[in-house]
Order: structure tokens, then C-alpha cells, then sequence
């Protein structure tokens, strides 16, 4: 007998309903990744989806304890930017949250088409 395979949660219902981000955004930013992404299956998004969440919420906890380190109650972007620079595992988003010597934040703004 096959055993459920390790996102079989997700795709079973047991995480049911309007999923908290956007899953035709998940898709279109997939097959706009690379060219010869052609066709995604249904379930990919979703799992897309979950860990999108999970990153969004390990990203925040360690922000915010930066915020209460400097005795705040309130999120800033320096202080993700303090957490994106604090841990190795998050090394690949150092560029984007880097502030310049003029006081500018690394992102990247996209003009608007």
C-alpha cells in the first residue's frame, strides 16, 4: 500500500479554503522564473503557497526580536534588515535590504508599465 507522501496535508483538504497568498500570483511568478517553465501542476502553487508563509513568519519572529531588543513595539525595515543580516540563512536577501551611504535602502524599485 503507497504511504501519503510528505505534503499530503496540503493537498488533501486539510489545509482547505482561500489560501493567504495569491495563487495565480504564486503561478505567474513560476513561469516567468524561466522560459522553459511551460506548465505547472495545480498542487505546485500550493506548496509554493505554504512555504512562502513559513518564510514570511520565521522572517518576521526574528525581526521583531530585533524590534525588542531596541525596546520598541513597532516593525521597522531596519529592523528586518538587522535580522537579514543576524542570520546566515538569510544571506541571499543581504543585497536587498542593505542601506546605502546616502541613506537609501537596497530594493529595488520596478517602474510601472
Amino acid at each position: 500500500m503507497r504511504k501519503p507522501g510528505a505534503y499530503s496535508g496540503l493537498l488533501s483538504g486539510s489545509i482547505s479554503g482561500p489560501h493567504l497568498l495569491p495563487l495565480a500570483r504564486i503561478k505567474k511568478i513560476m513561469k516567468k522564473s524561466n522560459d522553459d517553465v511551460k506548465m505547472i501542476s495545480g498542487e505546485a502553487p500550493i506548496v509554493f503557497s505554504k512555504a512562502c508563509e513559513l518564510f514570511i513568519e520565521e522572517l518576521t519572529k526574528r525581526s521583531w526580536n530585533m524590534t525588542m531588543q531596541a525596546k520598541r513595539r513597532t516593525l521597522h525595515k531596519e529592523d528586518v534588515a538587522a535580522a537579514v543580516v543576524a542570520t546566515e540563512i538569510f544571506d541571499f536577501l543581504v543585497p536587498i535590504v542593505s542601506v546605502d551611504d546616502d541613506g537609501e535602502d537596497g530594493i529595488e524599485k520596478k517602474e510601472e508599465s
